[in-house]
């Protein structure tokens, strides 16, 4: 026999859903609705909680999965591994900046309760299975169902929609921006492909001078930083690097140390690829913030300050020299061959066109400086010039750090007397302090260095000997 109190409520419950029946089938809508909305004003009296959803999929099929929701689940990720019972674990995306392997977020079903300035809500995670109606639908999911759902006080709505609402979508793009790996893209058929950017370049493993260095990074920090700075004297906020300096000076490895700690994804652009201005500009919208576009040996891309000289000294009549000294009309279509101007690629950098997306940083390599028009690199375009030269002794101290780890042998003093009197690039460095077998020791590779340096030393000689 069950007890008189499991019996009366199985009494109640009948009768409820008895009473509920004959009010859908006898009441009429009108009247219902009325009744309804009673009820609704009653249950909200005594129960003073708003309820907000974010659902996973959004449009009337579904199909676009929404921004909101991945942002909440960053967010949730981050800070429910510290409240959650319950727990799901996925493998973590390679990134310069994470040493975890999985990250953990919410279970399905899974509730925490979150405070923002002295207010508490709660999150509570939703998976509904829905029945398979035969539709289409772009994602295999499409029969499950999930939305967080946020519960709060109705006297705090304001601060909540107001305010809480963006932390956590800003709070979860700082995330994603410390979690994400970063790309490397180059420009092919009109389009950007990437692979995974994995360069370890670091500014502490820089073959410079470290004033220099010190330098560098505070100008890369202010600019982060200056999203305020920039909207308030009126300019895109970009900035321009011109590296130049002999081959094997390190410019390269530069820009590699400036994306890995900006965290910002690197745009290659290959000019010689892009087949007019149209293209270009095209090019740079579809690039993101957050990134740096670097274009190498700028001075080897395309003859743009060629071009620029023979408009001015008008010595061509309607005509250009094409290659071999062959001369061609204007009107002549050149398929192969790429058709971005100097104009053109002005108007990309500092023109209308670069203010389209913002916290962006443009860098062009060149190895002759003297070779590029004034217009290209005057200030506003490359705000910041750095030249990169031979080995000195303090970029050789860097190097017998990372190579040898070594900070001081007794061959110190005479190869940097050595570097004073001839030029060796720190790459041409490197490569003599890099042991070549297992058996090699310190002493030996020292050596080799020394007598590189000295071959280089008698070889400049020479070349002097020889011009005079």
């Amino acid at each position: 026999m069950l007890p008189s109190s499991w019996r009366e409520l199985g009494t109640l419950m009948a009768t409820t859903m008895f009473v509920y029946t004959m009010f859908l089938r006898l009441v009429p809508p009108p009247l219902r609705n009325r009744i309804q909305r009673f009820y609704r004003k009653i249950t909200h009296y005594f129960h003073p909680y708003i309820r907000i959803k974010f659902h996973e999929f959004t449009g009337e099929s579904y199909f676009m999965r929404s921004e909101a929701y991945t942002a909440i689940q960053t967010y949730l990720g981050e800070h429910s591994s510290k409240q959650a019972s319950r727990l799901k674990a996925e493998e973590a995306k390679r990134s310069n900046n994470s040493n975890t392997p999985l990250v953990l977020s919410m279970d399905d079903n899974e509730e925490i309760v979150d405070e923002f300035e002295g207010i508490k809500v709660k999150w509570i995670s939703h998976k509904i299975i829905k029945k398979n109606t035969g539709s289409f639908s772009l994602y295999s999911s499409a029969d499950e169902k999930r939305y967080y759902k946020l519960s709060f006080h109705r006297s705090y709505r304001d601060i909540i929609v107001e305010s809480y609402l963006n932390h956590v979508l800003e709070e979860a793009k700082t995330i994603e921006m410390k979690n994400r790996e970063l790309k490397l893209y180059s420009n092919s058929k009109k389009k950007w492909s990437h692979i995974v950017f994995e360069h370890p370049a670091r500014f502490e493993t820089l073959a410079m001078d470290p004033r220099k260095k010190e330098e560098i990074v505070k100008d890369l920090v202010k600019f982060k930083n200056g999203k305020e700075y920039y909207k308030k004297i009126g300019k895109a906020w970009k900035r321009g690097y011109l590296l130049y300096g002999p081959p094997g000076t390190g410019k390269s490895t530069m820009v590699a140390a400036m994306a890995n700690f900006m965290n910002y994804d690197l745009y290659d652009l290959e000019l010689t690829a892009v087949k007019d201005n149209s293209e270009l500009r095209k090019l740079l919208i579809n690039t993101a913030s957050k990134s740096i576009i670097v274009i190498e040996d700028i001075d080897c891309s395309l003859d743009l300050t060629g071009q620029r000289k023979k408009r001015e000294n008008g010595k061509n009549d309607g005509r250009e020299e094409g290659k071999g000294g062959v001369r061609r009309d204007e009107g002549e279509e050149d398929e192969k061959g790429s058709k971005v101007t100097l104009s053109g690629l002005l108007n990309v950098i500092d023109g209308i066109w670069s203010a389209c997306g913002g916290e962006r940083i443009m860098i062009f390599t060149t190895n002759f400086v003297e070779k590029l028009d004034p217009a290209l690199i005057r200030r506003g375009r490359m705000d910041k010039h750095i030249e990169f030269s031979y080995c000195s002794h303090e970029a050789f101290k860097v190097l017998t750090r990372n190579y040898l780890d070594l900070e001081y042998h007794d061959l110190f003093p005479t190869i940097e007397k050595l570097l004073e009197m001839t030029n060796m690039t720190p790459a041409d460095v490197a490569e003599n302090l890099m042991p070549k077998s297992l058996d090699v020791g310190v002493e030996t590779c020292l050596c080799n260095l020394v007598q590189a340096l000295e071959k280089s030393k008698e070889e400049d000689s020479n070349k002097v000997e020889i011009h005079e």
